[in-house]
């Protein structure tokens, strides 16, 4: 049996389809699932038994000589959050009961960390582990996935395979339901369809143009392999970065989700917000030679072609992963 924490989200219900496609069928799948606004995301995917949330470690102790792999991705990812509190129960001390559970029964992991660690970038984003002590996350959700890296990395007794994967700006299906904190695509989408328009925040740096403000957007699909080949893997235990390796402009993004549509670009600037301004970040970039150096050599998605399949395959037809 393989668990999957975080089943119904956005990138927990793709992991469960792609792992489907693979022959695992075995799935159980742990969540919260009193929020049914996630529950299309399981619709058609073979699962053996649901878990909730609370009670996923009682589980465990009765079946741990069944499960082959724990894919912990469940989490609180709302960035604008600032109760501290929410985030030590559900990323950190959640967290930490799945890694000594893992520990107990000797079950792999792969969790899911977050590119919010690296905060503003001052100190670049390579995946060194050395400096994880010095990065600054810029709220408390970046916060909670570095106390969690940094624990994990002095715990003496570590299962006998982990990966902790620092997710930048993932972006594809199933994250009908994420609302505010969906990927720009998803709503440079919506709102196109709805205006024929789309509005960018202004740049508010002497050194980005509008408009031209970068990040590193993943697409899910590629997301999911690295998480499968860690799970075939089984080696070089450690965090890494997950990301493109591409830094790309928001205008690169929205000018492709037009085309996919086949509607001309209309683009234009609102200033960003002043409660968010300071804590804008206007560059980001995994270095992702640490992943590749471990021997996993596919190309991931360009944006061309992952925003095309993801408007054309899935948004204009409400469609699922």
């Amino acid at each position: 049996m393989i668990i999957v924490t975080g089943a119904a989200g956005f990138i927990g219900s793709g992991l469960i389809s792609r792992l489907n496609q693979d022959g695992f069928k075995s799935i159980i799948a742990v969540d919260d699932f009193s929020k049914i606004e996630k529950a299309e995301n399981l619709e058609g995917k073979i699962i053996k038994e649901k878990v909730e949330r609370i009670a996923l470690f009682e589980w465990l102790d009765a079946n741990y000589r069944d499960v082959e792999f724990i894919f912990h991705i469940g989490a609180r990812t709302d960035t604008t959050e600032f109760d501290k509190e929410i985030f030590d129960e559900l990323n950190v001390n959640y967290s930490k009961s799945i890694w000594e559970k893992c520990v107990a029964y000797q079950i792999p992991l792969v969790y899911a960390s977050s590119a919010a660690t690296y905060g503003l970038g001052e100190n670049g984003y390579d995946d060194n582990e050395s400096t994880l002590s010095s990065l600054k996350p810029l709220n408390p959700y970046g916060d909670s996935k570095n106390e969690f890296d940094i624990w994990a990395l002095e715990q003496g007794e570590k299962p006998f395979f982990w990966a902790g994967l620092k997710f930048f700006n993932v972006y594809g299906p199933n994250e009908y339901h994420k609302g505010r904190m969906a990927s720009v695509i998803f709503h440079a989408y919506n709102q196109i369809k709805s205006t024929e328009k789309m509005k960018l925040f202004r740049s508010h740096h002497p050194d980005f143009k509008d408009g031209e403000q970068m990040r590193d957007f993943i697409y899910v699909k590629d997301l999911i392999d690295v998480c499968i080949f860690f799970m075939h893997h089984r080696q070089n235990s450690g965090i890494y970065n997950l990301g493109s390796g591409q830094a790309r402009t928001f205008k690169d993004l929205v000018t492709n989700t037009f085309k996919a549509m086949a509607k001309t670009p209309d683009i234009s600037y609102i200033d960003t917000p002043e409660d968010i301004r300071d804590k804008y970040q206007y560059f980001t970039e995994a270095n992702m030679s640490k992943l590749r150096s471990i021997g996993f050599t596919r190309p991931f998605t360009s944006l061309e072609d992952g925003v095309s399949d993801y408007v054309k395959n899935y948004l204009s037809s409400g469609s699922y992963l």
